[in-house]
């Protein structure tokens, strides 16, 4: 739980001018002037070296400890490591190219050790904060916010607006997921979908609806189903439908991962894949290609969305307005083994 009142940690320097007359002296924004003593991006270099001069000659020194190079933080939440490292390389390519160091933060393992992450990461005072899947709240927005760190999330699972966002596109995703199956000949579709709270797990399910509403085929609510998005969510929800005296021929999936606990439920239930039963997934980890027989699923650019976010909060940084608080990038179906026509009676 955040302290609303924490004290926002600040680095104090020391002077014999103040910063306002520093960037009098400077011909600059009392803003530039703090980005230059905090070590921040979006500082031209000529300026830069201008500020530094005069904060050397009127007594201002960087304190111990204060990073003499300024990075990225990106910040995870409990997220599989395949996806984390694509999202970490999509980011690290933009940073690199501007001479960035890029750090990270596991929420979920330090809270399970009953350890804290704002305080740590407010002192590292990095230049800008990715949220990646995280669990980011409008409080910790605040705290970075009143400390000037500019932020952008990545999927963010409930609506932080109007911190800008970058995602991918998770309506067509589904829509392209509910036509292939609807191409294949399927009337009875289920669909397990992640938490009702995730705004990725709306959009998707309305993506679904969408596919079903445009070939005239009723949504059947007994076929839906809503849990965690874990392999063990996948598998007992994906047996709740499979027992169903009308089991469904197909399932859309909320990622991969209950798309595989279904692999399992079907195997449970002595149904063979894609004979029996259809599967599609969500997200396109590199497990898809080792499934028995490969998972059909729906890719999304995560070394793309983490480039983006990266350039995204830089901008931020740097004080630029971005011309869109959401950026959203293409998903595509990948058809593998696991979808075929439905049986015939």
């Amino acid at each position: 739980m955040i302290d609303r009142h924490l004290p926002a940690p600040r680095v104090r320097w020391r002077g014999d001018l103040s910063v306002a007359k520093i960037a009098q002296l400077a011909g600059v924004s009392q803003p530039t002037v703090s980005k230059v003593l905090n070590g921040r991006a979006g500082v031209g270099e000529s300026t830069r070296r201008r500020v530094e001069d005069l904060l050397r000659e009127h007594g201002y020194r960087r304190p111990a400890g204060m990073p003499a190079t300024a990075g990225l933080e990106v910040l995870f939440s409990g997220m599989l490591s395949y996806i984390a490292v694509a999202v970490m390389g999509g980011i690290e390519d933009v940073a690199a190219a501007r001479d960035l160091t890029v750090g990270f933060t596991d929420i979920k393992r330090r809270a399970a050790a009953g350890q804290s992450w704002i305080e740590p990461l407010l002192l590292r005072r990095p230049v800008g904060v990715v949220a990646a899947f995280a669990g980011f709240t409008a409080e910790h927005l605040e705290l970075l916010d009143g400390n000037g760190i500019p932020v952008v999330t990545l999927d963010p699972i409930g609506d932080l607006y109007p911190t800008p966002s970058v995602g991918s596109n998770n309506w067509s995703g589904a829509l392209a997921a509910t036509r292939h199956l609807l191409g294949l000949g399927h009337q009875r579709i289920g669909v397990i979908t992640g938490p009702v709270k995730d705004l990725a797990a709306r959009a998707r399910l309305d993506g679904f609806r969408a596919g079903l509403d445009a070939a005239d085929v009723p949504f059947d609510e007994q076929l839906r189903r809503s849990g965690v998005l874990t392999f063990e969510d996948g598998r007992d929800l994906g047996l709740e439908l499979l027992r169903r005296a009308d089991p469904p021929t197909a399932v859309v999936c909320g990622n991969d991962l209950q798309a595989l606990g279904v692999y399992e439920a079907a195997r449970i239930a002595g149904l063979r894949i894609p004979g029996d039963l259809s599967v599609v997934g969500f997200d396109d980890i590199e497990h898809c290609n080792w499934a028995g027989p490969p998972l059909t699923t729906v890719h999304q650019p995560f070394a793309e969305m983490g480039a983006a976010a990266a350039r995204l909060v830089l901008d931020l940084a740097a004080g630029e307005r971005p011309g869109q608080s959401r950026i959203e990038l293409s998903t595509a179906l990948v058809v593998r083994g696991s979808t075929a026509p439905p049986p015939t009676s």
